[in-house]
């Protein structure tokens, strides 16, 4: 899966990353590349977590890539 992320610097130094696809998954870093991996990390748990509200039927389940 490849989603956009947006990462700033803020005032207090730290990179902040926001997943804009996906509502309040965010993350931070004290490096470009702590933020990065600390972001894929929200990323997963987001998902789970998005997944275990939701019962679904797997016979349903389409794919679709664009």
């Amino acid at each position: 899966m490849k989603l956009h992320i947006i990462i700033e610097k803020d005032e207090a130094g730290y990179y902040v990353a926001e997943v804009p696809a996906l509502p309040g998954c965010l993350s931070q870093g004290k490096t470009y590349e702590e933020a990065i991996t600390n972001v894929k990390e929200a990323i997963e748990g987001w998902l789970e977590v998005m997944e275990s509200k939701q019962s679904f039927d797997p016979s349903k389940l389409i794919e679709v890539a664009v």
